[in-house]
């Protein structure tokens, strides 16, 4: 089902400019669209969410994340991750290396010493088969095969993004295994909350809120050290809303290993698995605001620390520190670490996860 209504997308995106063949398959680009006049694109290659379209608080309607406007560019971004989908697994794997049922497993390393985000060619980087379900709702799928990456396992994986009445995008997440093998799944979506632009704004002036006592510390390879520490007292503690600059360059050996904030937060839970209140964000100028809701144990605050001031789409050019992103997953190199929640999935299980990002305004 193509996009049946032949309005013009607020995005200005052209769907014929996300028309190609890679890897023989068929990419594309999708509207979603609500009542209050918001928008979601979406393209099937790596599942990147190239617009959301948002009122600010004088109802003057923008681009809140970083998207390319042409599928050669969604491809060849200097930021292969840019608002897309990440698998097998999300976050880094210490040394590329771990064990399932006695067996060592090898993984591409492409980053430092360690391997990042699938691998050389993850789900970022893959043509998934779309089907629109309603003018508000898309459901994407991929079948990772046997090997792939160096993972065990054929993985058949569906993402479902749908755009409600409330200015939510809800991402729902399954897969299922015929191997016993390891899955983290995320949205890297790098939001502009004050609307992309030439330049897009800087992200420290955003008053932030994160719902964790804990936060897991890193080496100098970004690698969990295994320990799991209180926020109480260092740059990490968002218990409170206060400006995601404030101490984004604090003398704090953690905030150096991660040029800034690229840490993993543990969510306050009250039981596993449930739809619980994890992040806000606040941009004081726009009075946009927006919150995330996961079932997922951990999230990485990710402040766009590596950008350089790429093209983007419309003339947009993205700085570092243009954006912020908040992923839900499980933790980094839960692989070798027993403690951490188990990344393992079985035959005959399901992976399941929710993850809402909600938009609003504060007048």
């Amino acid at each position: 089902m193509e996009n049946e209504n032949n309005q013009t997308p607020l995005c200005g995106l052209s769907k014929e400019k996300f028309l190609s063949k890679v890897d023989g398959k068929q990419t594309d680009l999708y509207i979603l669209r609500n009542t209050q006049g918001c928008e979601v694109a979406v393209t099937n290659y790596g599942g990147a969410i190239v617009a959301i379209m948002m009122p600010d608080r004088d109802g003057n309607m923008a681009n809140i994340i970083q998207g390319h406007d042409n599928i050669e560019d969604v491809i060849h971004s200097p930021e292969p991750y840019l608002s897309t989908l990440v698998g097998r697994y999300a976050n880094r794997i210490a040394k590329g290396r771990f064990q399932l049922n006695g067996k060592e497993y090898s993984l591409y390393i492409n980053n430092g010493p360690n391997s990042l985000h699938g691998g050389k060619k993850g789900f970022n980087a893959k043509v998934w088969d779309a089907t629109m379900i309603s003018s508000h709702a898309i459901v994407l799928k991929y079948t990772s095969p046997y090997g792939e990456e160096g993972y065990r396992g054929e993985l058949t994986v569906w993402v479902a993004y749908s755009l409600t009445e409330d200015n939510e995008l809800v991402i729902k997440y399954s897969a299922k295994t015929n191997k016993k093998t390891i899955i983290n799944l995320t949205s890297h979506g790098f939001f502009s909350l004050a609307g992309i632009g030439n330049p897009t704004d800087s992200i420290e002036g955003l008053e932030c809120e994160i719902n964790a006592d804990f936060f897991l510390p890193i080496d100098s390879t970004s690698i969990p050290t295994g320990e799991i520490l209180k926020v109480s007292g260092t740059p990490f503690d968002f218990r409170r809303p206060k400006p995601l600059g404030r101490d984004i360059d604090a003398d704090d050996e953690q905030i150096k290993h991660g040029a800034g904030y690229d840490h993993c937060f543990v969510l306050n839970k009250k039981e596993e698995g449930e739809l619980s209140f994890a992040a806000r964000v606040k941009e004081p100028v726009t009075g946009r605001t927006m919150e995330v809701w996961t079932t997922e144990p951990g999230m990485q605050l990710y402040t766009d620390n590596w950008a350089d001031g790429y093209k983007g789409q419309h003339g947009a050019t993205f700085p570092r520190r243009s954006a912020v992103c908040f992923e839900a997953q499980h933790f980094p190199d839960s692989p070798n670490r027993p403690y951490f929640p188990s990344v393992v999935l079985s035959p005959g299980e399901e992976y399941k996860q929710k993850t809402v990002y909600k938009f609003g305004v504060e007048r």
